[in-house]
């Protein structure tokens, strides 16, 4: 199978102090490591520069205005990809960085030599990591959290399969905090208006929220692409995703 994974900022940090989650991240790459053995392409949709930036930086909290964030992006990006370099190294696994954003992918031919790259990277073994070059935009540091354009990356390369990590157990019937008799919705096979009412009720630590994921999976399910959105906090439930247990919600590809 070819496999985007999108891991969010709520699974990459530690909900009390915004830093990086390093036991979480480790056990994510020993997991997408495994996964690249078993003959499966593994991409990775990756927020997290931002945190890791302000860390650096010295920063008490992540900035607020959008320059600052720009700012911390910029600074955290690389020790990100280093951090992910020296993890995946200990498996054997080469990593390679993509930065861009979604007008790369709306443009013809940039889109071209991007898909290109991603299939060059692939043949070569490689797993790509990819994420927003949020230092000149800032579309989905502001309203996405990556969601947006890992839909886009799936639909890109033609994946079986897009697994969104994030910090509930999928999407609920209402709001799981305001109403313990919530429900998980473990399949969808249309996303209705009815269903993006609701869409609001869980996954908001990110700053995508649910909305955004929901967003993302309709454009992904509406372009061949199956979806599941479910908790990255034990990142060894991949497997079962993948082997079609039922884990989180899964979204149907989208019928004619």
């Amino acid at each position: 199978m070819r496999i985007v994974v999108k891991v969010g900022t709520s699974t990459l940090t530690h909900k009390s102090t915004g830093k990086s989650n390093i036991a979480r991240i480790a056990k994510l790459v020993s997991v997408l490591s495994d996964l690249h053995n078993m003959g499966h392409e593994v991409v990775l949709v990756s927020s997290g520069a931002i945190g890791i930036g302000s860390t650096k930086l010295g920063l008490s909290s992540k900035p607020e205005s959008v320059m600052g964030l720009q700012a911390a992006a910029a600074v955290g990006q690389g020790e990100l990809m280093f951090l992910y370099d020296k993890l995946f190294s200990e498996y054997g696994i080469v990593v390679s960085q993509l930065l861009f954003t979604s007008d790369v992918i709306h443009n013809e031919e940039s889109r071209k030599h991007l898909l290109d790259t991603f299939n060059q990277l692939i043949q070569y073994g490689s797993i790509p990591i990819v994420n927003e070059n949020d230092s000149v935009s800032i579309e989905e540091l502001v309203n996405g959290d990556n969601d947006g354009l890992s839909a886009l990356v799936s639909t890109l390369i033609d994946a079986d399969l897009l697994i969104m990590l994030t910090d509930t157990d999928g999407l609920y019937d209402s709001n799981p905090k305001e109403n313990k008799n919530a429900k998980l919705i473990t399949r969808v096979e249309k996303i209705t208006p009815e269903l993006e009412a609701v869409a609001g009720c869980a996954g908001l630590r990110g700053t995508g929220g649910f909305v955004t994921k929901l967003s993302a999976a309709k454009h992904a399910t509406q372009n061949g692409v199956p979806v599941i959105i479910m908790n990255g906090e034990k990142p060894t439930k991949i497997y079962k995703a993948i082997d079609g247990k039922e884990i989180g919600t899964y979204f149907a590809v989208a019928k004619e």
